[in-house]
């Protein structure tokens, strides 16, 4: 054990009830005409729909430590800022609300759990908080989930599933709350995975500071930028509309009677 900062379905093919037998030189032809036609539509309704958006989600997420190399994350507060390519994975340009978020957590052993259980308080617990942006990287709670207990759900990844939306604004940034501890912590990963903290910036290394964000308003500072391990958790965003046809407010007419 150590301490640590925070530390696709498959498309069913569908055919239908009649036999068409083409030659094998037509059928590729059908074949290539059809995949750059379907793939065509796939982006173009993805550029237009106003779908949820999993935050954060990759295509290949690392393992978490738990139980090998075990180590957890600890009262603190923190959001992704690298994945990989991607940056800023947990800010959005554009309004809308966040309905669930998803933790993936490891399996400590039993010596693991009493150990962080001692040092952090118990029960493990994650909530989801919206932090709006100020000067020398400072940020304010706007929104804030209540906590959610991960005791039952060691070794998966749990959806949880908010009362109330949070409102996300344009340039706000969704990010996880620990109160206690929780096994949600992927470590030994390349230089291009960074995440950021309400720790102290004088004391990054600290990671035993009573750091967590838990209050609407609280207001911290996010000088700690942590390198090579990433905070395993992603959120549920569902972008408002779009307005397609704008209205124009009719003027009233003005005379004398």
């Amino acid at each position: 054990m150590q301490l640590q900062d925070f530390g696709c379905s498959g498309a069913k093919e569908r055919t239908n009830e009649r036999q068409v037998v083409f030659n094998p030189l037509t059928m590729k032809k059908l074949v290539a005409i059809a995949t750059v036609v379907l793939g065509g539509l796939i982006w173009a309704a993805l550029a237009l729909a106003d779908h949820p958006i999993e935050l954060g989600q990759t295509s290949q997420p690392p393992a978490v430590s738990c139980p090998s190399n075990c180590q957890a994350v600890g009262q603190v507060t923190g959001f992704e800022i690298q994945q990989g390519t991607t940056k800023n994975p947990m800010t959005r340009k554009r309004r809308g609300k966040v309905v669930a978020f998803s933790v993936t957590l490891g399996k400590p052993k039993t010596s693991d759990i009493n150990f962080f259980n001692k040092l952090f308080g118990s029960p493990p617990q994650a909530q989801l908080v919206v932090l709006k942006p100020g000067t020398k990287k400072r940020y304010r709670v706007t929104g804030i989930s209540p906590p959610y207990d991960l005791t039952k759900y060691f070794g998966s990844t749990p959806t949880f599933a908010l009362p109330r939306p949070l409102t996300v604004k344009p340039g706000y940034v969704v990010g996880l709350t620990v109160p206690t501890w929780a096994p949600a912590f992927a470590v030994n990963l390349g230089n291009d995975e960074a995440w950021r903290s309400s720790r102290d910036p004088a004391h990054c290394d600290d990671v035993q500071q009573k750091a967590a964000q838990v209050t609407r308003g609280q207001l911290a500072s996010y000088g700690c930028v942590y390198r090579t391990a990433r905070l395993m958790y992603t959120v549920t965003f569902i972008p408002d509309p779009r307005v397609t046809n704008p209205q124009t407010p009719s003027k009233k007419k003005t005379g004398s009677g």
